[in-house]
């Protein structure tokens, strides 16, 4: 079959036929529970990983689907081995997995049924849409929208409702194009980019996020601590304002589909001469040799196909 697959409800589908109805919580309330998560020459980066945070989010909105994480790892990989087949020769795939409580009763008719709704879904990675920020950078913007407060929902909760990071972002491009927003708590400490965690650092002082209780705890986050202590860099964490970050030498952004990328200018001012920095350089050479494929190479050779 020349057609990706999805798995909707327990059952792997065409892609094209996945939908969910409009009354569904998802759509409604922006109820979705998710994960990201990436392939590495075809095989998924740290999935058990994935599926423990999936859980523990479950958990804490109260949604217990039908399907265990056992199961559902079973499937991700079922699913990448089945539409990984019709990519090019050493291009990779996103995953998304997402559940959602299922139909919104205030408008879902009686005969529809309440069950959780679980779906997974691949794509080839967009890599163009950052294969040029490995060597010239991202541009980092503070604005006038806060990261959503614990009051709210935990940080550690890995959802979809992400109005904050849309309305970010945007206000960030109409400030300087190209831009991302970073995200500032009701104090005035750095959380987070949009979709992304940030770390700096200072040669002297080391790699610093800010504390794992305020942010998304990141999978890629976790794993560019490791290699940095493997490279006997010292790595920690404690809350950050804006000036550390102008002031640092480098300043770096990790998320599952680029995995890692510098920030070269922040708030219109160039970090560490505006160019990537040596620490970054050791980092992605390092998690290239640990996933067996030259990242940054790998995003440029397909950014071509969109």
């Amino acid at each position: 079959m020349d057609e990706p697959q999805a798995y909707l409800n327990g059952r792997f589908i065409p892609a094209s036929a996945a939908a969910l109805a409009p009354t569904d919580a998802g759509f409604v309330l922006g109820a979705t529970v998710a994960e990201q998560l990436r392939t590495f020459a075809g095989r998924i980066f740290h999935l058990d990983d994935h599926l423990t945070r999936l859980k523990q989010s479950l958990s804490t909105v109260g949604v217990t689907p039908h399907v265990t994480p056992e199961k559902l790892g079973q499937v991700a990989r079922e699913l990448v081995e089945r539409n990984h087949r019709l990519l090019s020769p050493g291009d990779d795939l996103g995953l998304a997995i997402f559940v959602t409580p299922g139909m919104y009763r205030a408008y879902a008719g009686p005969a529809e049924p309440s069950r959780p709704t679980v779906c997974m879904h691949t794509y080839p990675l967009p890599f163009h849409l950052w294969a040029g920020k490995y060597a010239a950078g991202q541009a980092l913007r503070t604005t006038g929208v806060e990261q959503v407060p614990a009051a709210a929902w935990p940080p550690g909760l890995k959802c979809r409702s992400r109005m904050h990071y849309y309305l970010a972002d945007r206000q960030a491009a109409q400030i300087e194009p190209g831009a991302r927003a970073l995200l500032l708590d009701r104090e005035g400490f750095i959380t987070e980019a949009s979709t992304a965690n940030i770390l700096v650092f200072r040669p002297g002082e080391g790699l610093f996020s800010p504390p794992r209780a305020k942010i998304l705890p990141g999978i890629s986050l976790d794993t560019v601590i490791t290699l940095a202590q493997e490279l006997g860099i010292a790595a920690g964490e404690h809350d950050l304002r804006p000036e550390d970050v102008a002031r640092a030498d480098e300043v770096l952004l990790t998320s599952t589909p680029l995995c890692l990328v510098p920030a070269t200018r922040f708030d219109g001012r160039l970090i560490g001469g505006g160019r990537p920095g040596e620490l970054f350089d050791r980092l992605l050479r390092a998690w290239s040799e640990l996933v067996g494929l030259d990242i940054a190479a790998q995003a440029v050779r397909f950014a071509a196909r969109g």
